[in-house]
Protein backbone atom coordinates (compact mmCIF):
# COMPACT_ATOMS: atom_id res chain seq x y z
CA UNK A 1 0.00 0.00 0.00
CA UNK A 2 3.01 2.18 1.10
CA UNK A 3 4.62 1.38 -2.64
CA UNK A 4 1.65 2.12 -4.41
CA UNK A 5 0.97 5.73 -2.77
CA UNK A 6 4.43 6.57 -3.35
CA UNK A 7 4.49 5.07 -7.06
CA UNK A 8 1.84 7.47 -7.64
CA UNK A 9 3.26 10.65 -5.98
CA UNK A 10 6.43 10.14 -8.33
CA UNK A 11 4.28 9.34 -11.12
CA UNK A 12 2.54 12.72 -10.47
CA UNK A 13 5.45 14.79 -10.03
CA UNK A 14 7.09 13.34 -13.16
CA UNK A 15 4.13 14.63 -15.23
CA UNK A 16 3.75 17.68 -13.57
CA UNK A 17 7.68 18.34 -14.46
CA UNK A 18 6.89 17.20 -18.02
CA UNK A 19 4.16 19.88 -18.40
CA UNK A 20 6.44 22.65 -17.32
CA UNK A 21 8.82 21.63 -19.91
CA UNK A 22 6.55 21.39 -22.49
CA UNK A 23 4.76 24.39 -21.67
CA UNK A 24 7.94 26.35 -21.01
CA UNK A 25 8.95 24.80 -24.66
CA UNK A 26 5.78 26.76 -26.35
CA UNK A 27 6.34 29.79 -24.42
CA UNK A 28 9.76 30.31 -25.77
CA UNK A 29 8.48 29.14 -29.25
CA UNK A 30 5.35 31.72 -29.37
CA UNK A 31 7.88 34.32 -28.41
CA UNK A 32 10.11 33.65 -30.76
CA UNK A 33 7.18 33.29 -33.45
CA UNK A 34 6.05 36.74 -31.92
CA UNK A 35 9.40 38.55 -32.65
CA UNK A 36 10.24 37.02 -35.96
CA UNK A 37 6.83 38.91 -37.01
CA UNK A 38 7.40 41.95 -35.91
CA UNK A 39 10.63 42.18 -37.85
CA UNK A 40 8.98 40.59 -41.28
CA UNK A 41 6.71 43.75 -40.76
CA UNK A 42 9.63 46.18 -40.28
CA UNK A 43 11.85 44.55 -42.85
CA UNK A 44 9.70 43.27 -45.25
CA UNK A 45 6.18 45.20 -44.80
CA UNK A 46 4.18 41.95 -44.63
CA UNK A 47 6.04 40.26 -47.33
CA UNK A 48 5.58 36.98 -46.40
CA UNK A 49 7.17 34.90 -49.77
CA UNK A 50 10.56 36.62 -49.24
CA UNK A 51 10.97 36.37 -45.49
CA UNK A 52 9.49 32.66 -45.60
CA UNK A 53 12.33 31.85 -48.63
CA UNK A 54 14.70 33.52 -46.59
CA UNK A 55 13.74 31.79 -42.92
CA UNK A 56 14.05 28.35 -45.09
CA UNK A 57 17.63 29.17 -46.60
CA UNK A 58 18.64 30.41 -42.85
CA UNK A 59 16.77 27.13 -40.99
CA UNK A 60 19.00 25.07 -43.68
CA UNK A 61 22.09 26.46 -42.70
CA UNK A 62 21.74 26.20 -39.30
CA UNK A 63 20.68 22.37 -39.40
CA UNK A 64 23.74 21.64 -42.04
CA UNK A 65 26.51 23.79 -40.34
CA UNK A 66 27.23 21.42 -37.29
CA UNK A 67 27.67 18.07 -39.14
CA UNK A 68 27.82 19.34 -42.57
CA UNK A 69 24.93 17.39 -43.75
CA UNK A 70 20.97 16.92 -43.60
CA UNK A 71 20.09 13.97 -41.93
CA UNK A 72 17.37 15.43 -39.70
CA UNK A 73 15.53 16.67 -42.32
CA UNK A 74 15.20 13.16 -42.96
CA UNK A 75 13.65 12.53 -39.60
CA UNK A 76 10.87 14.29 -40.60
Amino acid sequence: MVFCMFHKRNLALYFAKNILVIVGVVLIWRGIWYILDGLDILLFGHGHVWSSIIGIIVGLLLIYLPDHDLKEIGKL
